[in-house]
This record gives C-alpha cells, sequence and structure tokens, in this order.
C-alpha cells in the first residue's frame, strides 16, 4: 500500500465501506475515493477474497481484513460486486446489524442468459443497483428496485502515450478463448487471419497472444499499436478500451451494447456489424497513420470528457452521501 489517505469527503464524513476484490482496475478507481474500504480476504486467493497484490499500487485506505472478522468491523455501507457475495456470503459474514447497512450494488454485466427479460436480484429496501453503462441498465428487469447509472472513472495519463509506430492493432480480453462468442473469440480469429493483431489478456498464449500484462503497464503497452480492436458481442464496455482511448488509440469495434454511443464512426473510430467492413477500416489505420493519429486524438478527448476519474468520484460521492444521509426521491 503506497499511497496517501485520499482527502476528506466532499459531501460529508468520511466512511467506511465494505466492498470485495472482484475487478483489480474497477476497485482501484473506486478506492480513490474519500473513505476507508474492508476488503474481506481468504487464504488461497479464493475468487473475490484475493488480497489485493502488489501489481496496483492501492491507498492507505484499502484494508485487507480476514473475511471471519469482517463482523468485528464498524461500518457505515456496503458495496457488493457478485450475486454470490449478496446472497450466500453475506449471510454467513456479516452480523444482521450489518445486512441492513445502507448499501449498492455495482452490476459490472449485462443481462445472461436473456438480454432483456432477466430479472435481476438485488433486492435490500435501503439499497440502490449501480450499472456501468446506460445500456445493461436498460436491459436488466429491475422491477420496484433503485437503479443508478454510473460510468467508468480512469485517471488519464497527462498526455497522450500514443505512439502508433506497430502498424498492427491491439486486442485485450481476459480468458478469450473460454468464453467464446459472447466476447467474440470467433470474430477475432477470422479478422487476425486477416490483418496483424495481438493479443494480451488472461489466458491470452492459448490463441497465440502475448499473455497477461501487468495492470499498470497496460495504457504504455497499447500505446505503440496504431489501433485497438473490441471483437466483443455482448459485455460491458471494457475498462482497457476506456484506457486505450485515454491513451490516444483510435478504437475499431463490433457496434454492440454501450460502443455505439461511445465512437462516433469517422471521428474517433469506426464501429459496425459487417465484420468485413472492420477489416477494411483496420487496412486504412494501418496504412494512413495521420489517419490513426487524428482518430485517437479525438478518442482521448472523448475519454477525458465522459470517464474522468473526477466525474466518476463525484458521482459516486453524491450517490454514498444519499445512501448514508437517508434517501430522499
Amino acid at each position: 500500500m503506497t499511497h496517501e489517505h485520499p482527502g476528506a469527503a466532499p459531501h460529508g464524513r468520511r466512511l467506511r465501506i465494505l466492498t470485495w476484490h472482484v475487478h483489480g482496475n474497477y476497485l482501484y478507481s473506486l478506492t480513490r475515493l474519500p473513505h476507508d474500504f474492508i476488503i474481506p480476504v481468504l487464504p488461497g486467493d479464493s475468487p473475490g477474497y484475493g488480497l489485493p497484490g502488489p501489481r496496483i499500487p492501492w491507498g492507505r485506505n484499502v484494508h485487507p481484513v480476514p473475511a471471519r472478522e469482517v463482523c468485528r468491523e464498524a461500518l457505515d455501507c456496503v458495496i457488493y460486486q457478485s450475486r454470490s457475495a449478496f446472497e450466500h456470503d453475506r449471510l454467513l459474514l456479516l452480523t444482521p446489524r450489518q445486512q441492513a447497512l445502507p448499501c449498492a450494488y455495482i452490476e459490472h454485466n449485462p443481462p445472461e442468459p436473456h438480454p432483456t427479460d432477466t430479472v435481476h436480484w438485488f433486492r435490500h429496501e435501503r439499497g440502490v443497483l449501480v450499472h456501468v453503462t446506460a445500456h445493461n441498465a436498460l436491459m436488466w428487469d429491475c422491477p420496484d428496485v433503485r437503479t443508478q447509472v454510473i460510468e467508468h472513472g480512469l485517471v488519464a495519463p497527462p498526455w497522450p502515450l500514443y505512439t502508433g509506430a506497430r502498424p498492427r492493432g491491439i486486442v485485450v480480453v481476459n480468458h478469450l478463448h473460454r468464453r467464446g462468442r459472447r466476447v467474440g473469440a470467433d470474430l477475432y480469429r477470422w479478422c487476425a487471419r486477416q490483418v496483424p493483431l495481438d493479443l494480451i489478456g488472461m489466458e491470452s498464449e492459448a490463441l497465440g497472444g502475448r499473455g497477461e500484462v501487468p495492470n499498470m503497464r497496460v495504457a504504455g503497452y497499447m500505446a505503440d499499436y496504431r489501433f485497438f480492436f473490441s471483437p466483443v458481442r455482448y459485455a460491458s464496455l471494457g475498462l482497457s478500451l476506456v484506457e486505450a482511448m485515454m491513451a490516444g488509440l483510435p478504437i475499431v469495434g463490433i457496434a454492440a451494447t454501450e460502443l455505439p454511443h461511445v465512437i462516433a464512426n469517422g471521428v474517433n473510430g469506426w464501429v459496425d456489424n459487417r465484420p468485413q467492413r472492420l477489416v477494411d477500416c483496420m487496412r486504412q489505420l494501418i496504412h494512413e497513420p495521420a489517419l490513426a493519429r487524428r482518430w485517437g486524438q479525438a478518442a482521448r478527448e472523448t475519454a477525458l470528457a465522459r470517464f474522468s476519474i473526477e466525474r466518476y468520484l463525484d458521482d459516486w460521492n453524491t450517490l454514498l452521501a444519499r445512501l448514508t444521509g437517508g434517501w430522499e426521491e
């Protein structure tokens, strides 16, 4: 833990918040809030209970606690990030008083198995369901549940990292070979036979990729590539895509879920549902580096305006103040 404590909370007192280590990069943004975060851990890095590791420079406001000792912690609210934590683990780990605390549930994904008729399981009289994209909020069926959209927020590099010197595209998807068509494994393979693409992410070696790149080095690693390609058919807007935009890469991707509302064709990238058109666009960016740089600069401007860490933290501070201060409709 290397960073100093965040400053005082702008909307009220400093809070003690319980949450789980589910998505490392997302948790890093969340813990930049000016509050203290209690993170339950279990031996052996069990899913959702891993110790926040040294690859991310966690702040001193991040406090790992053995899961079975969480019941002794003084808490102000809880942020759930998985179905298992909300439906099962909280009943085992938290006291009745802790279970009744104001809470939020961050839904990181669109609904499955059905894209419109899946009912969300979160119910809590003092809770709010937080979606990370407007598309997700639209698709989930959330009857009689308070909901809010808080889009991603990332710390931007102070200047564009982009060089585009490598005339190839970069793809960033974890476990692509196992997750299959939903995240575009077939599209990646098809496109990679026609244009030069490199894949990074967990287990990317299974598809001939370059392996996992440490979290804090991903932006700099991507910056040498000519463009970022997203083959994803159905998932949330990836943090790596936003990170690529902030680094100054143009985006090429499937026109699905939230992406068509982030990328404007011919401005900051290109989205399409016709794979051949995407291949044609990627070839154009490879042959026209000035165009790639122009689109990439526009992508960075979009990301700075829409996904700034300042906007993200303000959204969360406002929500937490409402939750812990008594929700008023």
